[in-house]
């Protein structure tokens, strides 16, 4: 095993919107071509996943899957996405809220995207004691990411409108402070009893214990811009869980975080990504977003080394400085109209030269 393969495994999802070609609108239902071609299919995403115990093998994976859909949604008129929300109207009006489930309107026209990391830990109890490690880190993975500043035609002024949007369902946000996986079930099934969760899989949290197994599930992220910002979510994460896993193993519990300040933080980010300020919620204090950052790279510094992933760390921290989030990369596209932006996104969105030409259909 090579160093750069060295600690946990990780796997990546990422969630695509799927644009009319010609129109640019959203699409609300997903062709089953996308499912052939390795894609799950939700109403109006279609969702990759990627698993690897390196960023090398897992930066091919994605790629290749990323490809794979594009290609798939090229020979169906329609283009693959990686935005956090719609830049255009979607073309199909939403389902009618009565037949939306418990949710209603919340869920009949829901079109966000995002990316979830998920990094293997030991057991349930140990994962429930890492999300406690990762909270005060979550708004700075979300700053790093945000990527959906227009929704359905509009400019909303936020980073990540993905992020208000998932704020008004029930039990969203960060995840609250737990001593134990009996604890973390019991307030998931007192959830669920109450009507607000439709099983204990749903929470909303910004990360959480997988519910497949030991591990942690980091959902704080807009689906990433470009398969390189995926990579570095990744690749932080992972780092963020080693390190909590070296606190632990030497005795050392994280303390709760303010549920109002966590929520001010997490609201923050989605605000101003890396572009205003932030809160440092381990002091309690406003500080710049690059600040930040750059604490966060710094807690991580000795862990992405232990991996042989801090020259890839940092190139891909040199490229968000140097080009920005994804919603700065978008608003600047805006100057030429939201068909501009479209076609900046489904450019960015598969790696340079990998699209194979359309085919025919059938």
């Amino acid at each position: 095993m090579s160093v750069i393969e060295a600690g946990p495994a990780v796997a990546v999802e990422e969630e695509f919107l799927l644009v009319d070609a010609a129109s640019g609108g959203a699409a609300a239902q997903v062709p089953h071509a996308l499912a052939d071609a390795g894609g799950t299919v939700r109403r109006g995403r279609v969702v990759a996943t990627a698993s690897a115990p390196g960023l090398g093998a897992l930066r091919r994976s994605l790629a290749e899957s990323r490809r794979r859909l594009a290609a798939a949604a090229e020979r169906e008129g329609l283009r693959l996405v990686a935005a956090g929300t719609p830049v255009l109207p979607c073309l199909d009006p939403p389902r009618p809220a009565r037949s939306a489930g418990p949710y209603a309107a919340l869920a009949a026209d829901h079109h966000v995207c995002g990316c979830r990391v998920r990094v293997n830990v030991p057991d349930r109890d140990t994962a429930v004691a890492v999300v406690n490690h990762l909270v005060p880190w979550l708004p700075s993975l979300l700053s790093l990411s945000v990527n959906s500043p227009y929704d359905r035609g509009s400019d909303t002024g936020y980073g990540s409108w993905r992020t208000v949007l998932l704020s008004r369902f029930p039990g969203g946000g960060l995840p609250p402070h737990l001593g134990s996986a009996t604890e973390h079930d019991r307030k998931v099934d007192r959830l669920v009893d109450c009507g607000v969760l439709t099983d204990p899989t749903q929470t909303f949290w910004a990360a959480r214990p997988s519910p497949d197994g030991p591990g942690v599930e980091v959902r704080v992220a807009d689906t990433a811009g470009t398969l390189d910002e995926a990579v570095f979510q990744a690749a932080l994460t992972r780092a963020l869980v080693r390190v909590a896993l070296g606190l632990l193993a030497g005795g050392r519990e994280a303390g709760p975080v303010d549920p109002q300040l966590g929520s001010a933080a997490l609201w923050t980010a989605a605000r101003y990504g890396m572009s205003g300020f932030a809160l440092d919620l381990r002091r309690g204090r406003r500080i710049r977003a690059a600040e930040a950052v750059s604490t966060l790279l710094g807690a991580v510094r000795p862990a992405l080394a232990d991996t042989g992933d801090l020259p890839e760390a940092r190139r891909l921290w040199r490229f968000l400085r140097d080009h920005g989030t994804g919603a700065d990369r978008q608003r600047r596209a805006s100057g030429d109209g939201p068909h501009a932006v479209l076609t900046m996104l489904a450019a960015q969105t598969v790696p340079a030269g990998t699209v194979p030409a359309q085919a025919p259909r059938g």
